[in-house]
């Protein structure tokens, strides 16, 4: 787990990214990865960022708020997963999930993702979807999204174009947002299940098992690209979301804990 604070100021995290790490079998030069959270529904937008404490590529890291696979150590141009949208029990009170795809936000200050999410709020549970080009504000969209739903999501890049397209096949609605950006260095892709954040990272609802399959990295199976896995675990060190094996693009994320 991370020894460093989501509640620290851009400012005061600067020393800490360069300081080495601690720990069994992590190398002293491994860079640490810094995660950008993504999905502010609920405060109107003020988005952080966190930072992840692990190895380098081909290892498993822990997050705050993070779990699934990030390929990083190229330059990437798609990304692409396939999922069957969980259904969140909301027994245990109020607890937030999304589930997305996306360029960037690894060891980056952008984000260009698109995804679904499912909150619960006095014991209801509604779902949604989205895209998000972070720094910029999440947009909603006003698709229905039910339990069940088959949902393929997919970002690519090309001539300074950002294609963010969000397919449920079971309600027979596609979505495709392009927007222009130039300068960002698509330095990771990543599939991956998160509890949003909103002054704070909220509760992780439980979503039981999501299963992902060909999840795809420019146009390759994720596994080929020797991608990080990331666990979620809190800041007292307990289980959040965990990851499985990943077999070609096919893994799956398992919740634990509220």
């Amino acid at each position: 787990m991370s020894p460093f604070r989501r509640s620290l100021s851009l400012g005061a995290l600067i020393p800490l990214i360069a300081a080495p790490l601690t720990g069994a079998a992590v190398p002293a030069l491994a860079a640490t990865p810094v995660l950008q959270a993504p999905m502010i529904h609920h405060d109107g937008g003020a988005t952080p960022f966190f930072i992840s404490h692990g190895g380098p590529k081909h290892t498993t890291v822990t997050s705050d708020n993070w779990s699934g696979y990030a390929a990083t150590g190229s330059t990437y141009t798609s990304v692409s997963t396939t999922f069957t949208q969980p259904a969140v029990n909301c027994s245990s009170g109020d607890g937030y999930s999304s589930f997305w795809v996306g360029l960037d936000g690894y060891s980056s200050e952008s984000v260009e993702q698109t995804g679904t999410e499912a909150d619960c709020s006095g014991g209801q549970a509604t779902y949604s979807s989205w895209y998000e080009m972070y720094p910029a504000y999440p947009v909603t969209y006003s698709n229905t999204v039910r339990p069940g739903d088959v949902i393929t999501e997919t970002v690519s890049y090309a001539s300074n174009t950002y294609t963010l397209t969000l397919k449920d096949t079971t309600e027979n609605w596609t979505k495709t947002t392009t927007k222009k950006e130039s300068g960002l260095s698509r330095s990771s892709a990543e599939v991956v299940a998160e509890a949003p954040y909103s002054g704070g990272v909220l509760p992780l609802d439980n979503f039981g098992t999501v299963k992902f399959s060909n999840s795809t990295v420019n146009g390759a199976t994720l596994s080929s690209t020797s991608p990080t896995g990331m666990n979620m675990v809190s800041d007292s060190g307990v289980p959040e979301a965990t990851i499985s094996s990943l077999s070609g693009g096919n893994f799956s994320i398992t919740w634990n804990s509220l």
